[in-house]
């Protein structure tokens, strides 16, 4: 089991996976709200989605766990 730790802090504009998706390295998993920019967030690894974390709307800090994988 993997976890994905955000980036940087920001509000969640899109989630684009869901729980039991497969994702490939390269893959947008979000997109994050940070000083007025719409910022893709993509995935390093490739996995499957276990529980995704946030909610379109939720304040996100740094290093939060977002997404977790298996």
């Amino acid at each position: 089991m993997a976890e994905v730790a955000c980036p940087m802090a920001g509000v969640v504009a899109e989630v684009k996976v869901q729980p039991g998706d497969t994702i490939e390295p390269g893959q947008e998993l979000l997109i994050l709200e940070s000083m007025k920019m719409m910022i893709p967030f993509q995935s390093e690894t490739n996995g499957v989605v276990k529980e995704v974390k946030v909610n379109v709307g939720d304040f996100v800090n740094e290093g939060d766990v977002v997404i977790v994988l298996e």
